[in-house]
């Protein structure tokens, strides 16, 4: 957690996951499978993406 910038992507699909692993999909910005966005990397988005950690690829720049 450097500050820097992360990229994750979306390498399985949300649908038929519980509510609220799709609803932290959504709110990444993750709209369908390889797609790729870029966020800070800050604690509350390492939690988010912990929570769907067999949904996505993180890279960190």
């Amino acid at each position: 957690m450097s500050g820097g910038k992360i990229r994750i992507t979306l390498l399985r699909s949300s649908h038929g996951r519980k509510p609220s692993q799709r609803l932290t999909v959504n709110a990444l910005g993750l709209r369908r499978i390889n797609h790729t966005v870029e966020h800070n990397d800050t604690p509350q988005i390492r939690g988010m993406i912990a929570r769907i950690r067999h949904l996505v690829a993180v890279e960190e720049n």
